[in-house]
């Protein structure tokens, strides 16, 4: 591939990182190059977000329904999993899992909802209160 031929395609994040690849110069020779995706990259990409955002909505249903706790749609909508909220938290994550179930977190100490709050970066009363 040429280097004036390097995919420039936006995709959800071209704003945000740039791939290097390897392309040829007007001499022949291989050098890197910046790009910013193609367009088989940015299906994937859109794919994978459509992905996540699925999974908040789901998430953000079942809080509302009162099937799971905030600590799990807050979980979902920080992109992470039980074993990185473990690692943030401190708890166990056998004791998060426990968090997801709403009795289990309405009686949760504030101390701990203080916690889940921090990781989230949001106030205890969000926590509370998914809307």
């Amino acid at each position: 591939m040429k280097k004036n031929d390097i995919p420039q395609d936006d995709s959800a994040l071209a704003d945000i990182s740039r791939e290097i690849c390897y392309a040829q110069n007007e001499s022949g020779e291989y050098e890197t190059g910046l790009s910013k995706g193609w367009e088989v990259k940015k299906a994937a990409l859109d794919l994978a977000w459509e992905d996540v955002h699925d999974r908040i909505a789901l998430a953000k249903k079942q809080v509302l329904n009162g099937e799971k706790s905030p600590v799990y749609f807050y979980m979902e909508l920080k992109l992470m999993d039980v074993q990185i909220l473990a690692g943030y938290t401190g708890f166990y994550k056998w004791t998060i899992k426990r968090h997801f179930k709403p009795s289990v977190f309405a009686k949760l100490p504030v101390v701990k909802l203080e916690v889940y709050a921090k990781i989230f970066d949001i106030t205890v009363d969000e926590l509370k209160n998914v809307q």
